[in-house]
């Protein structure tokens, strides 16, 4: 890693580009001086199509004048702008620091609007067209990505739009999931089950949990086993949005449904991590989101 980190490459950066106008500049002179070897006529003898010869006219000072003001740029840019390696330039300007200053001027702009949702409550900022549009927009740029555009979520990404939540689904706990993130582990538990035989009696007790198909003698034999489980799910299968865990009865299946679905999650275990968009996004802008969330599953939000 200290490869990309030493100051050897921003060296090497600099010196070749260095090298590059500098080789640009002595092939302007040199063309300028050598002179190659011509006939009388002023032809360097090379023929083409029988009757098209090669003249040795010099640059036209036009081109010549261009290449120079070329070199004459490359070089007062240099100086003031990043582009030799680490060298930062005289003038002060940087990428990050002209992004940085483009978001202030927008945050700026939308300050007020954003100052009158956050001194709502999110029920009602949901139930604002406005709010509803930008918080539309903060989920497509922030969080479709994996609860999809429709929020309808996937395989191993929660719905947003139905009333089963993880860890809660009030306008605080949203909230506080969109600040801190969120990171959920089913440890893989066979070994404290039992027995492959026992692992496959517990998922069948689970899904009978939730009025799903199953093997009623196999789930008989897994509820024993169930209290494995219990310590996390609850004794009546149902959860503990304290500590994020699924709710076993709801026939809500967020890794996927079925008795192997169930085996493999006891066998391997699972870990998903909700990312923190605390300080990606301001305060104003998840409280405008959270609404926005939250709205889904209430059906709150207007329509335009």
């Amino acid at each position: 890693m200290s490869d990309f980190t030493s100051s050897f490459w921003s060296m090497y950066v600099a010196g070749i580009t260095l090298i590059s106008i500098a080789a640009c500049a002595l092939l302007l002179w040199f063309t300028g001086k050598a002179k190659a070897m011509t006939a009388s006529d002023n032809t360097t003898g090379h023929v083409w199509d029988g009757d098209l010869r090669e003249m040795n006219n010099p640059l036209p000072r036009w081109w010549v004048g261009l290449f120079i003001i070329t070199i004459v740029f490359s070089c007062v840019y240099l100086y003031l702008y990043p582009g030799l390696g680490s060298f930062a330039g005289t003038s002060g300007w940087s990428s990050t620091g002209q992004f940085d200053a483009e978001v202030a001027k927008g945050d700026a702009e939308v300050a007020p609007l954003y100052a009158k949702f956050l001194a709502m409550k999110v029920e009602d900022v949901s139930k604002d067209p406005q709010a509803h549009a930008i918080g539309e927009r903060l989920f497509m740029n922030n969080c479709s990505q994996c609860h999809g555009s429709d929020a309808h979520g996937g395989k191993g990404f929660p719905n947003l739009t139905d009333n089963d939540w993880l860890h809660g689904g009030t306008p605080e706990k949203i909230t506080e999931t969109l600040h801190k993130g969120r990171v959920g582990n089913m440890p893989p538990i066979a070994a404290a089950v039992g027995t492959a035989d026992d692992v496959k009696n517990v998922a069948n007790y689970v899904l009978s949990l939730s009025g799903s198909p199953h093997d009623s003698v196999r789930a008989s034999l897994g509820k024993e086993k169930f209290v494995v489980c219990a310590a996390c799910h609850g004794a009546d299968g149902k959860g503990m949005q304290a500590i994020g865990s699924a709710n076993l009865t709801d026939n809500i299946w967020l890794h996927g449904y079925g008795e192997n679905a169930i085996i493999a999650m006891v066998n391997s275990g699972k870990v998903n991590v909700m990312p923190a968009q605390e300080g990606k996004l301001s305060d104003a802008q998840i409280h405008v989101l959270a609404s926005y969330v939250w709205g889904l599953s209430n059906n709150a939000p207007a329509k335009q």
